[in-house]
């Protein structure tokens, strides 16, 4: 049973190694912790400054972020959209280019076709004549083979030079 009841003597020697014990904790030690510990709470202190600080820059440097976002956007559906205007001009220069090119073509054949169709019947009145004169030669020299037709030919051709 001694060792749950302590003896006076033992509480007394503990006593003063407690006080010596406080007295050189006092006197060394707690204000080297105290030190280390205020300063390790002004280290946290500033890390969490710096936190909430990194943080308001964060939220600042997305929001230009966003902002840059949304104007590269819009310029990127402006450079669209004047492209898609430009597209859609040079398409319907091209096809008025095109309907006139092809006006003109088809007036260009159809004049031709009409020099052509000119110069045919040229030539065909040209054949014809060659065609009807020397028909006329062979009909009048089989007529005029002999004397006496060729007087009368003559005789009424000279009639109808007078009548006119």
């Amino acid at each position: 049973m001694e060792l749950v009841t302590p003896q006076l003597g033992l509480i007394f020697w503990q006593l003063v190694f407690f006080g010596i014990l406080f007295f050189l904790l006092a006197k060394f030690a707690w204000k080297p912790i105290l030190g280390s510990l205020q300063e390790r709470e002004h280290q946290i202190q500033s890390a969490l400054d710096l936190a909430e600080k990194t943080r308001a820059d964060m939220a600042k440097m997305q929001s230009d972020n966003q902002k840059l976002l949304a104007e590269a956007r819009a310029e990127r559906d402006s450079i669209l959209k004047a492209a898609k205007e430009s597209a859609d001009r040079i398409i319907a220069e091209s096809k008025d280019k095109a309907t006139v090119e092809g006006k003109r073509i088809i007036e260009d054949a159809r004049e031709a076709i009409n020099n052509e169709r000119v110069a045919l019947v040229a030539q065909m009145r040209k054949e014809m004549v060659t065609i009807s004169l020397d028909i006329a030669e062979k009909v009048l020299r089989k007529e005029l083979s002999d004397k006496t037709s060729q007087e009368k030919l003559v005789a009424d051709l000279a009639k109808e030079a007078r009548l006119n």
